[in-house]
């Protein structure tokens, strides 16, 4: 039975590791959801001398978006974000992530600002806060600042249509 010991715990770890290979990573459950978001206060994006905090999201849905310049999947996103913003039916605030000042504000100049306003996270420090495990994510925020629901990778189109536009409007109906 000793011989065959390596074997066993060989073929039960191949198993797990199978198992592991299958689970889509997008589909990592956050256990912030259902609870009230990370609270902080980070200079703007473009007015450093101003900040934002958990505050803006009171009283109606909103959606925070995690973005960087280094990171191509925000912009393959970018699009479609921008698109979001031009229907207003939900404010966009942006979470610029582990990034250059400078580099950011001209990537929003260069490809357009769908964002009400961005906050600053040079040292990512908030981003830990919120469960970010990279860029982009999107979380959709209730009237109480309360976290509903995670996006992790880029919003596309059916996911807008699909996900985030019905869990909005059924939000506001509740608010």
């Amino acid at each position: 039975m000793k011989r065959f010991l390596p074997v066993i715990i060989f073929l039960l770890l191949a198993v797990l590791l199978g198992v592991g290979l299958k689970l889509d990573p997008k589909k990592v459950p956050s256990p912030l959801i259902g609870k009230a978001a990370p609270a902080f206060e980070l200079p703007l994006l473009k007015k450093p001398e101003n900040s934002i905090s958990t505050d803006a999201f009171k009283g109606k849905v909103s959606l925070l978006n995690v973005w960087a310049t280094w990171c191509v999947s925000c912009r393959a996103e970018h699009e479609v974000l921008t698109a979001i913003a031009n229907t207003g039916k939900v404010d966009i605030y942006g979470l610029n992530y582990k990034d250059e000042r400078e580099a950011a504000k001209k990537w929003l100049q260069v490809y357009g600002d769908p964002y009400v306003v961005s906050a600053f996270d040079a040292d990512g420090r908030v981003g830990i806060d919120w469960g970010v495990y990279g860029t982009p994510e999107t979380f959709v925020i209730d009237q109480q600042g309360i976290i509903r629901h995670k996006v992790i990778g880029p919003v596309t189109v059916e996911i807008w249509q699909e996900e985030l536009l019905p869990l909005i409007t059924k939000l506001e109906q509740q608010g």
